[in-house]
């Protein structure tokens, strides 16, 4: 990794932390992409402490409003020729139901949308690459997920975990059919399972997800081995090849049935053009 352009969302805690402390250990270059200044100049430090490479910059984006995503976009492409491994890592579980300012339903927003117009506005810069590489993280989540493109955002029918689930299941679908799309080019487009992991990410849910979370904490994923398969994915040869695969344990894996249905991802990757 050593000299290799690394953009990575959710940076700066969790899994997206403990990915971006690794690749920076190993010499990649990094772009943590956060939401919050504070935190993400103070994981930023850490890493620096830690690993001795201070070639790390911070964007700020909220991906929770479309013109932030294509701020960030801008910042990063203005900035750099190519980018070799784009992590999208950023996750966000609602606790009740809510809109954006660009009226989409928040979860959908952010955990699709914003996987789906991040990439779109970097995936020339990713061409650019000698061998680029594109991991999205998704769940085993996603098995609790539904398609109904008639009820793409949950307008009836919500719960926040089914916004969840549905969420991770359009992380895989994005995943095939953007795999499919990179076929003849350098690129490759894999996601991932990263464990039920303990970090501070369900603290936007509901009563429920956090005394989940805290009560099971001591059976949860810690974030370093949540992050085991992000890396892998990053910076293994054994996957140069790899393309449109769902990974847990760094070993590929089988989705639900409808997370393999190719229809489905190009119907959702349509339905996700024009809410762009």
């Amino acid at each position: 990794m050593q000299n290799k352009l690394v953009v990575i969302t959710g940076a700066n805690s969790g899994i997206g932390f403990e990915t971006s402390k690794a690749l920076a250990k190993k010499g990649a270059y990094l772009v943590m992409v956060c939401r919050n200044e504070d935190k993400a100049m103070k994981a930023r430090q850490e890493i620096i402490e830690a690993t001795g490479n201070s070639g790390i910059e911070i964007v700020l984006c909220d991906f929770a409003i479309q013109s932030d995503i294509h701020s960030a976009a801008k910042q990063i492409t203005d900035a750099y020729d190519k980018i070799d491994v784009l992590i999208n890592n950023h996750g966000f579980l609602a606790s009740e139901k809510e809109e954006t300012v660009d009226g989409l339903e928040m979860t959908f927003a952010v955990n699709h949308m914003g996987y789906f117009l991040f990439t779109s506005l970097l995936l020339d810069h990713i061409k650019a690459a000698d061998s680029g590489r594109i991991i999205n993280v998704s769940s085993d989540a996603h098995k609790a997920g539904t398609f109904d493109p008639d009820n793409i955002q949950l307008k009836d029918g919500y719960s926040p975990w089914k916004a969840y689930g549905n969420s991770k299941l359009y992380n895989i679908l994005f995943t095939k059919e953007l795999a499919d799309r990179l076929v003849d080019t350098n690129v490759t487009a894999n996601c991932l399972h990263p464990g039920v992991v303990a970090s501070n990410f369900a603290q936007s849910g509901g009563f429920f997800s956090k005394l989940f979370f805290t009560l099971g904490k001591p059976f949860l994923t810690s974030p370093e081995k949540g992050a085991e398969t992000s890396i892998y994915l990053a910076s293994s040869p054994e996957v140069e090849m790899t393309n449109g695969a769902y990974f847990k344990n760094k070993k590929a894996a089988t989705p639900s049935k409808i997370a393999r249905d190719p229809e489905a991802a190009k119907l959702l990757w349509d339905i996700s053009e024009k809410l762009c």
